[in-house]
């Protein structure tokens, strides 16, 4: 009895020494041995792990900053240029200056600027919403309001106002991580330029319906007249699909489109107020104003 114990625990030493040398070998051959720099990377980022920069978290993001040979097309918005030196300090590589980036709402569909025409009462998603039906008001392509962006958002930069039911950006809080812009189903959040100390211009509505039937469903929806087109003088805005953009690359903020625009569907933020100009002046524009309205007026009556 004693005999057949100690063979047994002799038996399974035996075995369990073998096994060991076997995972040991297989260990060593096959083994990866990861660049140290990764670490060093790692921990110079923020450790937000929002996914804006692109990859799995801040750890893939150093694991491909160590492999990449360049950072053109890396960038931590979160940590924004700062810490891409600190970043590429640590690896041995030389980081690229970007500009900062903050997200807009391009939607003025306010509760007093859209009619609504039923009752949502479904689930508060605006995923779920969206694969439902086209929304409660005249518009298809406007925000729903009921905060798919504020939910995904770690950085608490953005809420929905109860006055209008459209989405407000901190721009304090704002890292640009690209967040709310994937979780609007109606693509309604775009990821923009900041602008110097904070100025932008863009069009604040994305209705591709023709311009009588936007209007009617947002009486500051664009209405494709292309006055904004004619007037910029740096070729930044394009008309397509029945809709203004305007390309914040090309844009030098001349607020010429802003001036011209007879819905006001153009937004600009962070701006000084205009000086007052003589009154034979302000009588010209009126009237050049007024030249243009009636054009666009025309035009809408011919689209009807």
């Amino acid at each position: 009895m004693d005999s057949t114990i100690l063979y047994t625990i002799i038996s399974l030493t035996a075995i369990g020494v073998v096994s060991a040398m076997i995972l040991y070998v297989v260990a060593q051959k096959f083994k990866v041995i990861e660049d140290p720099r990764i670490d060093d990377a790692a921990n110079s980022l923020p450790g937000a792990n929002c996914g804006g920069c692109g990859y799995p978290g801040c750890r893939g993001f150093a694991e491909a900053c160590v492999k990449a040979e360049t950072f053109d097309d890396l960038f931590c918005p979160v940590g924004g240029n700062e810490t891409m030196k600190i970043v590429a300090k640590a690896i041995g590589k030389e980081a690229v200056e970007k500009a900062p980036m903050i997200a807009v709402v391009r939607c003025s569909g306010t509760y007093e600027n859209r009619q609504k025409l039923n009752i949502y009462d479904g689930a508060v998603s605006c995923a779920i919403s969206s694969a439902l039906y086209s929304g409660d008001t005249g518009c298809k392509n406007g925000c729903l309001g009921l905060g798919d962006c504020v939910s995904v958002c770690k950085f608490d930069a953005i809420f929905i106002d109860k006055k209008t039911g459209l989405p407000v950006v901190d721009e304090e809080k704002c890292t640009a991580c690209g967040a709310c812009v994937k979780a609007c189903p109606k693509l309604v959040i775009e990821l923009r330029k900041k602008g110097p100390k904070s100025k932008r211009i863009f069009v604040s509505c994305i209705n591709t319906d023709k311009g009588a039937l936007a209007k009617k469903s947002c009486s500051v929806a664009c209405i494709a007249c292309k006055a904004c087109l004619k007037a910029c003088p740096h070729d930044a805005i394009v008309v397509e699909n029945l809709i203004a953009y305007i390309d914040f690359e090309k844009c030098k903020l001349c607020r010429k489109c802003v001036d011209v625009c007879p819905t006001g569907s153009i937004l600009e933020l962070n701006f000084p107020p205009k000086k007052e100009k003589p009154a034979d002046e302000n009588a010209q524009k009126n009237d050049i104003s007024s030249e243009t309205n009636a054009g666009v007026a025309a035009t809408i009556e011919k689209k009807e």
